[in-house]
């Protein structure tokens, strides 16, 4: 078994569209809510995602060059690619992940905000973990009740 299964971690690949997840680090508690695949809304950091943002999560580490792509792991740090920055933003070492499955209901009250917010980044910008397709999954996942 590898560490970060021992630690504890999540595969984004695995969770269905919409769920939520509180990632604390060190410094910040993030909020994620999946969209397809390794995309994901993300707010909690006061510079990078003051607000929810559509960025592609590379995946997680442990400050080396080796990436544990498209996972989320306590005890590891965050990479994900900010549609504003060249390079990725790495956070500080993640201490606990929790799936939210309360602020899943309420997550159709907050879709018309978003849906302004993001379909204006979503069409000036694709990641490059995401396919031309999984924007049709995000428009879905904002468009429909």
């Amino acid at each position: 078994m590898v560490l970060s299964e021992i630690e504890g971690g999540v595969f984004l690949n695995r969770l269905p569209p919409a769920t939520v997840l509180q990632i604390q680090t060190q410094h910040h508690c993030y909020t994620a809510i999946t969209t397809s695949g390794r995309s994901v809304l993300i707010s909690g950091h006061p510079k990078y995602c003051p607000e929810p943002l559509l960025v592609a999560i590379h995946g997680s580490t442990w400050g080396g060059s080796m990436l544990k792509c498209g996972f989320v792991g306590r005890g590891m740090h965050l990479e994900f690619a900010h549609p504003q920055y060249q390079t990725p933003i790495i956070t500080s070492l993640i201490q606990e992940i929790r799936e939210c499955p309360q602020a899943r209901h309420a997550l159709p009250a907050t879709r018309l905000s978003l849906r302004r917010k993001l379909t204006t980044r979503v069409r000036g910008w694709v990641p490059q973990a995401v396919s031309r397709g999984s924007r049709g999954a995000l428009a879905a996942f904002l468009f429909t009740t």
